[in-house]
């Protein structure tokens, strides 16, 4: 039973810092995606092409197993927490970005007439309407980083995936250890969903 809420606690842990990170790192490209400078839109452009074209399972036994190498070295929790984050961001990124796009040109357009500058009328007109839009995007996003914590248990995270490995070697009873721990990642999947459909109606 402890390793089970080892496992658990791991994967809720990871989902809930990863996707924090991935919103922080995320909305920064984003914002790199959109600016009127050729070259930041460019190097926005090369974290999304380069991070999302990648399998998240290279950048996990790369920072594992790489950085160490070159004298960074973290506690491998973190270090699976930060690959996922900064791997999950590009997704995040083209959300928001996709999200701010579809805003009408118009509000931009006012925003300027009344003197705000590029940030200010960024801060105020744009990303409130566009976060509203985005809500469903972020959670079918977050929903995918909380199936893809299962492959830090491939780099010695003990998370829900590794923990019902382990209980099977010691049980032999496969249906029921893994049909257990898919209802773990449904009950978390689930509650994202209610989580997002909450916030919509709230802003409907």
């Amino acid at each position: 039973m402890s390793l089970v809420l080892e496992g658990f606690l791991n994967t809720a842990a990871l989902t809930l810092l990863s996707f924090a990170g991935a919103l922080l790192v995320g909305l920064v490209v984003a914002v790199l995606r959109i600016v009127p400078v050729p070259l930041l839109r460019g190097v926005g452009a090369v974290y999304v092409e380069v991070w999302r074209n990648i399998p998240l399972l290279a950048w996990l036994v790369l920072f594992v197993f790489g950085l160490p190498e070159v004298g960074l070295k973290m506690p491998l929790f973190w270090t699976a927490c930060v690959a996922i984050a900064l791997y999950e961001a590009a997704f995040v990124a083209e959300a928001v970005r996709s999200g701010v796009s579809s805003v009408a040109a118009g509000q931009g357009e006012a925003a300027r007439a009344l003197g705000l500058s590029f940030r200010q009328s960024l801060r105020h007109v744009i990303l409130p309407q566009a976060s509203r839009r985005v809500v469903q995007p972020l959670a079918n996003i977050a929903i995918a980083l909380t199936m893809a914590t299962a492959l830090a248990g491939v780099v010695g995270v003990v998370d829900m995936t590794r923990a019902a490995q382990r209980i099977n070697l010691e049980l032999a009873q496969p249906l029921l250890v893994f049909t257990g721990a898919g209802l773990c990642y449904l009950v978390m999947a689930a509650g994202i969903g209610a989580g997002a459909r909450a916030l919509e109606r709230r802003w409907a």
